[in-house]
């Protein structure tokens, strides 16, 4: 019986410290994605967010263009996985470090205003 209450403790404390932490990031604020976006993102990623940045020219491996379906389908977790770690195989270095998670956030919500998952037609 006791073997089963420590379980179940154990159990409800990984619950409860998962929700409690993955309340700690809010929504991102494009505002202020955009900002960031342009000092970090926009050298590869361009503009518009379509891949065609100054850098990408000189890329053997194209940057991500934001518009494609593929990458709109990507949820914000594995958007925020990309730039904190970077990609395999890519020029996508990882971002972790050099710009804080909060911000992470906002360059998501600004690529996401960028190339919205359900474009309006």
């Amino acid at each position: 019986m006791r073997k089963k209450l420590g379980i179940i403790i154990a159990v409800l404390t990984v619950v409860l410290a998962n929700s409690w932490v993955a309340a700690q990031v809010g929504p991102g604020h494009p505002d202020r994605g955009e900002a960031l976006y342009k000092e970090h993102c926009l050298r590869c990623h361009g503009r518009m967010g379509e891949g065609d940045g100054p850098d990408a020219q000189g890329l053997i491996v194209r940057p991500v263009d934001f518009h494609t379906a593929r990458s709109r389908a990507k949820t914000d977790f594995e958007l925020l996985i990309a730039i904190s770690n970077g990609v395999l195989f890519s020029p996508m270095h990882s971002w972790r470090g050099r710009i804080a998670d909060e911000d992470m956030v906002h360059v998501i919500a600004y690529v996401r205003a960028l190339a919205p998952e359900y474009p309006h037609l």
